[in-house]
């Protein structure tokens, strides 16, 4: 039978060994597929699962008996992942996804489309997604909106009539803005 949460914490806290196997077993693979999912290698993940395990064990005495472990832990891998992959970026190194307009609409789909995220990571991305957005600010936002997070999936037709834009331009704005929001969510971590 396995322990929820909260008896997972106290008795980590408490320094029972069993306990941190059974946290281990229980989240090991979240955290290991997160910064695979964003396109690290496997030692990468491996170095990040590793991080996430020592900062838990360092702040364990701070969280509290309630917290939920599960999004807490991913929150960390998550963020250590963006720093990873921004680290690799200004070393040009490969290891970590170089986001092309194109990779951030596919992770947008992904986000609402396949419901294989689990819902504290799909809230994270779309927060993200939302700062790097309200970065961009104005028609970049409008358009990006439009074209990715509207239910009725409009055409280029409906895009421009609702947005006053001649059709032939829609492509290459968003091609500008999509960039434009890469470098933005590059800012953040």
């Amino acid at each position: 039978m396995q322990s929820s949460d909260p008896e997972l914490l106290r008795a980590c806290r408490g320094g029972d060994a069993r306990a941190w196997d059974n946290l281990i077993d229980k989240y090991e693979r979240l955290v290991f597929s997160i910064p695979l999912s964003y396109g690290l290698s496997r030692e990468d993940a491996a170095d990040i699962c590793q991080v996430t395990f020592t900062i838990f064990m360092q702040s364990m005495d701070s969280l509290r008996d309630d917290s939920r472990l599960g999004a807490w832990l991913a929150t960390v891998a998550r963020r250590h992942t963006w720093r990873l992959m921004k680290k690799n970026r200004r070393e040009g190194t490969r290891g970590g996804e170089d986001l092309t307009g194109s990779d951030i609409a596919e992770s947008v789909a992904s986000i609402f489309g396949d419901g294989k995220a689990d819902a504290p990571e799909r809230w994270e991305t779309m927060e993200w997604l939302d700062q790097g957005l309200s970065e961009i600010g104005g028609p970049c936002r409008e358009l990006l909106t439009v074209l990715y997070f509207d239910d009725d999936e409009p055409s280029y037709t409906e895009v421009s009539e609702r947005l006053g834009m001649p059709m032939g331009s829609i492509g290459p704005t968003r091609a500008r803005c999509l960039k434009r929001l890469k470098e933005a969510l590059e800012g953040l971590e």
